[in-house]
């Protein structure tokens, strides 16, 4: 992976975190509101995560494919690529 590990590392750890406080408050039966706060506040760091993974993926792995000259291999990683876009929309 090209992307930075120990900042990717971060903030897993603090997405994990943030988890384990989500669980804690449906365990004590907290307001939904402030769950679900919560909930979209993970969600965005964890977007967060997959866009700094995604960019370096292209910076790294796709440039190198595409400066590679090989046609296959370009073309498995477009593939990759359009097949994240897909998932992303839905």
């Amino acid at each position: 992976m090209m992307a930075d590990h120990a900042r990717i590392t971060r903030l897993l750890k603090t997405a994990r975190g943030q988890i384990d406080g989500i669980l804690r408050m449906v365990e004590d039966d907290r307001y939904c509101i402030d769950i679900s706060t919560q909930l979209m506040a993970t969600e965005s760091l964890l977007a967060r995560i997959n866009a700094d993974v995604l960019k370096a993926h292209v910076e790294g792995c796709v440039r190198t494919a595409m400066e590679s000259g090989d046609e296959s291999e370009k073309a498995e990683k477009l593939a990759e690529i359009e097949t994240v876009i897909e998932k992303l929309a839905k």
